[in-house]
């Protein structure tokens, strides 16, 4: 396993201090000065390692589409069967790493800025494809045909509804009872769809 330089070290802090600050004061007016201080450095110092705060901003929104990622294979090579991988992939949405409130906010943040930078519009367009495929992959086994796309829609809305709820809530983050409800959730749809009723 490659070793992590001090960069890397620092970059990752880095980016923790920003999905921190961008949770609390914002994406759009979150400023170099107070990620700096989040991570107890100085401005000066984010500047060298990033350039500036939009290269910092696309740096760690792509940080957190590789942990899903990460989490997405380590669960897949887990399941065996087209249930087991598509239930994979809801657990890796809800992953302890990454369903946290703070991700959360910062995730949520992100897609919302995304139709306005150009950089954001892509990764939030790679990371739906790739998703989309993911999930249409498994369930093409599990549910009819004609209803493949209703229920894919529907598994997707779940999840992303799931995210924007626990972005807004004042509730404590429970990632393992997010996993068995959305389980709970898509393991309905699909008895929906062998039962004939199409995902409203």
């Amino acid at each position: 396993m490659k070793r992590k330089t001090i960069r890397d070290i620092r970059n990752e802090e880095l980016i923790e201090a920003a999905i921190s600050a961008i949770h609390s004061n914002g994406f759009l007016s979150v400023t170099m000065t107070e990620i700096a201080k989040e991570a107890g450095a100085t401005a000066a110092s984010i500047s060298y390692y990033f350039g500036s705060k939009d290269k910092l901003m696309d740096t760690t929104m792509r940080r957190l589409l590789s942990l899903l990622r990460e989490r997405s294979l380590h669960c897949l090579a887990q399941a065996k069967t087209p249930e087991e991988r598509l239930y994979a992939i809801i657990d890796a949405n809800f992953d302890d790493s990454l369903f946290t409130k703070e991700k959360c906010s910062v995730w949520m943040q992100f897609w919302a800025s995304a139709p306005y930078v150009p950089s954001l519009a892509r990764l939030h367009r790679i990371n739906r494809l790739r998703v989309q495929s993911n999930v249409r992959r498994e369930l093409r086994s599990l549910v009819p045909d004609e209803l493949l796309e209703p229920v894919r829609e529907s598994v997707q809305a779940y999840m992303d509804g799931i995210w924007i709820e626990t972005a807004q809530s004042d509730k404590p983050v429970d990632p393992a009872a997010a996993r068995d409800t959305a389980r709970q959730v898509v393991a309905t749809l699909i008895e929906g769809a062998l039962a004939g009723n199409t995902p409203k």
